[in-house]
């Protein structure tokens, strides 16, 4: 079938077709009659105005481009909502994509947003990005960085103090008498993971009875937490950390299920655990999980804002907000330990030649996804 063009509207109502563009994006100005006339015409021949066309005569849209880092990370499903939420309420929509890490998957979705002329982007970048974005700036079409920095602060950006969220979580382990705490993320490329363990290293320093093992990944997945967590359970007791800080929280809870669902091993009481993100299944896991709150919400309203204030006025200053995290304590990581007494009581199982029973056991499961993890 054959779509129905606006000329075909204009014959129908009677109208011009200048009358008919009139109606749709300036219906002021327009006899309520006529409107009343043209609309029935757009109804019965099912008119669907070419959009694309539009915005090459107008040179603008109405859409903002969004590419988060994961699909499948909650806290960019948030950020995502923050920024649809508050982009509607300025009259504009969000076309949203995720380029999973991926380069040229990143590369595609800008080569799209440039050819659909958007207001703006919103984008969490793979890596270094700013020669593109500083073209399409330079092209009309501006950019403001989510949940990173820009290295030169040509770009406005919108991110968390990933470094203070670090020694956050480090330092409440110390503070609850953990000795051997081990840092679980990946890859080290990711700008947040390496931030978060340097804030680990920083608050682990003034503490010379306290080490930090670090344990790269390959991706923060349930998945890579799971497998992190089977092999972590299956060292011997006096080699196993008492503490674990894991980058983002789908990490936390797949060690959750290697470690205490499948393992055995008693949370906190053998092994604290901390998460970041602070994600909806945190709350809601099988031992709720203390983590490190991010303000998915505040972020992308705010970049959302930033971004079309940018759009408006080329001009404006570049801003580079960096919102503070917070400790949320739950009961992965609240029990009171004796660091000394586990250790001792662990050389003297492993000089019996036993492994010591867990404190707990639970029938296995092999559900890999956070959400089953929950009450």
């Amino acid at each position: 079938m054959v779509s129905s063009s606006v000329k075909d509207v204009a014959a129908l109502a009677h109208v011009s077709i200048g009358t008919v563009s009139n109606v749709l994006n300036r219906p002021e100005i327009v006899a309520p009659e006529t409107i009343e006339r043209v609309m029935a015409a757009i109804e019965k021949l099912s008119y669907v105005r070419n959009e694309a066309a539009r915005q090459l005569r107008v040179g603008q849209s109405h859409a903002v481009g969004l590419i988060a880092l994961s699909g499948s990370n909650p806290f960019f499903t948030e950020v995502t909502a923050a920024a649809e939420d508050s982009a509607a309420t300025a009259g504009f929509s969000v076309i949203a994509g995720t380029s999973d890490r991926k380069k040229d998957r990143e590369g595609r979705y800008l080569d799209l947003f440039e050819e659909l002329r958007v207001r703006g982007v919103l984008i969490t970048p793979v890596g270094s990005v700013e020669a593109r974005l500083r073209r399409m700036r330079d092209r009309g079409i501006p950019a403001v960085l989510v949940d990173r920095v820009s290295t030169d602060l040509s770009f406005s950006s919108v991110s968390v103090d990933d470094v203070a969220g670090g020694s956050l979580a480090a330092s409440h382990l110390v503070d609850t008498g953990r000795k051997r705490i081990a840092f679980v993320g990946g890859p080290q490329q990711i700008r947040q993971v390496s931030d978060r363990l340097r804030g680990a290293r920083q608050a682990v320093a003034p503490h010379p009875d306290v080490t930090l093992e670090v344990i790269f990944l390959d991706a923060l997945t349930v998945q890579e937490g799971l497998a992190a967590g089977r092999t972590i359970a299956a060292r011997p007791r006096s080699e196993r950390p008492d503490a674990i800080f894991a980058a983002n929280d789908l990490l936390a809870i797949g060690l959750l299920q290697g470690l205490f669902m499948q393992g055995g091993i008693a949370i906190p009481d053998e092994i604290a655990l901390v998460g970041y993100d602070d994600i909806q299944f945190a709350g809601a896991s099988v031992v709720p999980l203390t983590s490190i709150r991010q303000p998915s919400r505040l972020i992308g309203a705010s970049a959302v804002s930033i971004l079309l204030a940018e759009a408006d006025d080329p001009d404006v200053d570049t801003q580079q907000i960096v919102y503070q995290p917070e400790l949320v304590i739950r009961a992965s990581s609240s029990a009171t330990f004796d660091a000394a007494t586990l250790w001792s009581e662990s050389l003297e199982s492993e000089a019996a030649g036993a492994e010591p029973a867990a404190d707990e056991t639970t029938e296995e499961t092999t559900d890999e996804t956070a959400e089953e993890l929950a009450l």
